[in-house]
Parts: structure tokens; sequence; C-alpha cells
């Protein structure tokens, strides 16, 4: 087996060994009858999330890229989000997607290198605005009992979110600068990365609305946290991790694991959903070469 098979094997071995600990850990029975009562209405209200949450994405993506002098038309950039969001849940790492985004647009304008800082900082502004939503929360967390232990896991995702990404961050400031604060760029930056990510939090609230499981204050900090937990290159697409954060941080706030676990299945399930569209997007086959005097009329 070739080592890129090894890695996804051990990917995928993490992630189903995550959901059989988690299932053999916690009420198992609990667990399925949650999701096999999963309210249809609100999990379509999550896949509909989603689906906003890639388009959106898309439209940050182009208006990052022409900040950064490249020009992607708006249809151009949905379909190709759409392909790296597909590519992503199929494909270990989270990044070959995005990394086949960036080649299919070096024709944009300024070559491979521009198309790969367009779709880094737009990958990064999501980053920093989960980061902030998470500080946000942790803002009010005091007012809820037992925040003392969820602010400290929150301060580790932060720098999980952060902290790696500064050296890049340095290294590349005059292009950060261009592309979120020149000419009011930072407007339409905010204004994506805000409606970005309340799509993603709301579907998540959709999801365990859909199980049964309540939404308090507290998801403030604990649904931000338990998506950064997807940020961790471990796994396929988010799985495992995850669910496990879920079943870490949902107790502390007040809410039962096997809520937290099924709302993470069935937001994991609808963000599969919401990238089949993908599909729609995928080349055709290539037509066979002609054979010679093929098409030639015949006296």
């Amino acid at each position: 087996m070739s080592r890129r098979g090894v890695v996804l094997a051990l990917r995928v071995a993490v992630a189903a060994g995550m959901l059989a600990l988690l299932w053999w850990a916690l009420d198992g029975a609990e667990l399925l009858a949650r999701l096999r009562g999963a309210h249809p209405g609100w999990v379509a209200l999550a896949v509909a999330l989603l689906v906003a949450q890639t388009v959106l994405s898309a439209l940050r993506w182009r208006a990052t890229a022409a900040a950064l002098g490249q020009a992607i038309g708006a249809g151009r950039a949905v379909r190709e989000y759409f392909l790296g969001v597909l590519a992503n849940m199929a494909l270990p790492g989270g990044v070959v997607g995005d990394a086949a985004r960036a080649v299919r647009a070096r024709d944009a304008g300024r070559g491979l290198g521009g198309a790969v800082q367009a779709v880094v900082i737009e990958r990064l502004a999501g980053q920093v605005m989960l980061a902030a939503v998470v500080l946000a929360g942790l803002a009010v967390w005091p007012l809820v009992p037992g925040w003392v232990p969820l602010a400290g896991l929150a301060a580790c995702a932060v720098a999980v979110l952060v902290m790696p990404r500064l050296p890049g961050l340095r290294v590349i400031a005059s292009v950060l600068a261009r592309a979120w604060l020149r000419d009011g760029a930072w407007r339409a930056q905010l204004g994506y990365s805000l409606a970005i990510t309340g799509c993603s939090i709301g579907a998540f609230a959709a999801a365990a609305t859909a199980v049964g499981a309540g939404v308090p204050v507290a998801a403030l900090v604990v649904l931000p946290l338990t998506l950064a937990a997807m940020l961790i290159p471990v796994g396929v697409a988010g799985w495992g991790l995850r669910e496990g954060a879920a079943a870490v941080l949902w107790p502390l706030a007040g809410l039962a694991p096997e809520a937290g676990v099924a709302a993470s299945v069935v937001y994991g399930l609808a963000a599969l959903a919401s990238a089949l569209p993908g599909l729609l997007f995928l080349p055709g086959p290539a037509a066979p070469p002609l054979s010679p005097g093929a098409g030639t009329p015949k006296g």
C-alpha cells in the first residue's frame, strides 16, 4: 500500500474508532433513538443553511480574489467552491478541494501564486471569525454556571485556531491588508464572514433542535467550539473529532452528551447533503478522439 493509502486508512480508522468509542461510552440506545426521531424539517433547515454558507463563502472568495487583482465570475466562484467542498468531504485532510480550487483558478490573474493566496486568505478569514465568536461567547460566559472549565477549553481552541497561523500572517501581512482592509474591503469581508459563521452555527442549532436538544445561552460558546474541533487535521471531514468535542463540551453547558453527539452526527450528515450540488459541476467524460478521416464527408 502506498504512503497516501496508509494515511487515508489511518484517518478513516481514527474517525470510525472515535465514533465507536463514543457509542460504547455513552448510551447507544438513546443516541439511536434521538437520530431516528430527528425532525426532518429542522434537518432540512440545517442543509439549507449549509448550502447558503457555501454560496456566501464562494462570494467571499471572489471578493478576496478581486482585492488581490484576480477576476472570478460569481457563477464560476460558486461552481468551484461546491466542487471544493465536495472534495473536502470525500477526501481526508479537508484541504484537497481548496488546493484544487486554487489550481483551477490560476488563470484568473497573477498565476498560481495569486490563486493560492486568495484561497488561503479566504479560509483564514473564516477561522478568524470563528475564533472571534468564541471570544465573544466567553465575554458573557461568566454569567453562566460552570464557565471556568469551558473558558479554559475555549482559550485552547482559540490558540489552535490562531497561533499556528501567526508566522504565516507575518509573512503575508501586506497581502492580508490588501485583501481585508484596502479600499473599504473590510466591509465585505466582515459582512460575508458574519453571515457565513451565522449559517454554520445556525445549522448546528437546527441539528440540535432536530434531535430534541435545547439550545441555551451556553450555545454561544459550545456550538462554535464544537465546530472548531473540525479544523484539527485528523480523520475525514471532522467526523469523530466533532462528536468527541460535543460529548465533552455539552455537559459543561448542562446538556446531555448523547444530545450533543446526536446533534453533531445530524450536522455532519447535513453538511454532506449540502455538498451534493457539487456533483452537478463534476466534469463529464472526455470525448474519444476522432479517428483519421472521421467527420469527413464521403464522396
